[in-house]
Order: structure tokens, then C-alpha cells, then sequence
């Protein structure tokens, strides 16, 4: 078990969260968004940080975990997977938030979930407990799309 590894992963993901927090520019509690038509089940602020809390960090043994099974050309194709995973992650806080481009964040977030969703599957054939630890994430991810997708039908 390389600890490094789970170290790095560690830092990506919540270096990414961090990236995506600093690109909204404190968008959230702004006034297009106060302003914003949201859904009814739309959960309080806390529960997004306390969410992704949790997901990056079981993210980060799932990724961890993964790479130590993986032959080399299987890890390429994987941490390409992932590096784009980041990105989308990343990018979608200022599509969303600052530049109000909610139809083109909402092709975004469907296209992380996908991603996602790869990950899960991967995870649950190479061991079941692998793919436990993406299904928070997974779900978040069902929840923010159905999230996203309100605002696109009703603003």
C-alpha cells in the first residue's frame, strides 16, 4: 500500500474543491443566486461542504485503492478518466455561479456524473467496497444535476 498515493489523491481532490470554492468568487451568497428560482429540495449551505467533506475524502481511498490494483495500461486510461473528472469539477462552479450559464453547467454536471458513474461501476467489478465508496458521490452528483436542472426550467 503506497500511503503517498492516498496522500496525493488526498490533495487533488480537496485541491480541487478548494479551486472550484475560489473560482465562485463568493457567488453563493450573491444576489443572481439569492435571487434564483431553486428547488424545494435544495439542502442549506452547510450541507454541501460537510457533503463533499466526505465524498473527496472517500473519493481519495477509492482512487487510492484503484491504482495500486491497476496494470499500467488500464491506470492511463483510468487517471485520464480522472484528470478530466477534475476538471469538470472544477469548472462547473464558474459556469454555474459566476458566469449564470445554467444550461451549459447543467451539460457539465451530466457530463461529471457520467464519470462518475464509471467509477462506480468500475469500483463495484474490481471489489464491491471499492464501489461503496463512490455511491455518496455518485448520489450528491443525482441530486446537484437535479439541482442545476431546476434552475435551468424555472428561471
Amino acid at each position: 500500500m503506497n500511503i503517498l498515493r492516498l496522500i496525493i489523491f488526498t490533495i487533488l481532490n480537496f485541491g480541487s474543491l478548494g479551486l472550484g470554492a475560489y473560482l465562485m468568487n463568493g457567488e453563493t451568497t450573491g444576489e443572481w443566486y439569492n435571487n434564483l428560482n431553486k428547488a424545494p429540495w435544495t439542502p442549506p449551505g452547510w450541507v454541501f461542504g460537510a457533503a463533499w467533506f466526505s465524498i473527496m475524502l472517500f473519493f481519495s481511498i477509492y482512487m487510492w485503492r484503484m491504482i495500486d490494483e491497476m496494470k499500467s495500461k488500464e491506470k492511463q486510461f483510468f487517471l485520464l478518466i480522472y484528470a478530466t473528472h477534475l476538471f469538470l469539477n472544477v469548472i462547473w462552479n464558474p459556469i454555474f455561479f459566476n458566469w449564470h450559464m445554467t444550461l451549459f453547467g447543467l451539460f457539465v454536471i451530466i457530463s461529471l456524473s457520467i464519470l462518475v458513474l464509471y467509477f462506480l461501476i468500475t469500483g463495484f467489478k474490481s471489489k464491491w467496497y471499492y464501489g461503496l465508496l463512490v455511491l455518496p458521490y455518485f448520489i450528491w452528483l443525482c441530486i446537484a444535476t437535479s439541482l442545476n436542472a431546476y434552475a435551468v426550467l424555472y428561471n
